[in-house]
C-alpha cells in the first residue's frame, strides 16, 4: 500500500472505512473464489487487498481508541 493510499484512508470517517472495509472483503472473497477456478491468474491482487483490510481494521481500532 502506498503512503498516499494510507493517508488518503487516515482522512476517512469511521463509517467510510466500514464501508470500505465491507467493500474489499466481498472483492476478496470474489478474488479467491476465482482463483480456486482458474480465473485469476494475478495473486498480487490477493496479497494487496489483505494488506488492505489490515489497514483498515488498525485505522478503525486507532479512531476506536481515541473516541
Amino acid at each position: 500500500m502506498k503512503k498516499e493510499d494510507l493517508k488518503k484512508l487516515r482522512e476517512k470517517t469511521a463509517d467510510d472505512l466500514e464501508k470500505d472495509l465491507q467493500k474489499d472483503k466481498d472483492s476478496l472473497w470474489n478474488k479467491k473464489k476465482d482463483l480456486a477456478s482458474g480465473k485469476v491468474k494475478n495473486i498480487g491482487e490477493i496479497h494487496m487487498l489483505k494488506k488492505t483490510i489490515a489497514a483498515i481494521n488498525t485505522l478503525l481500532k486507532e479512531k476506536s481508541v481515541k473516541l
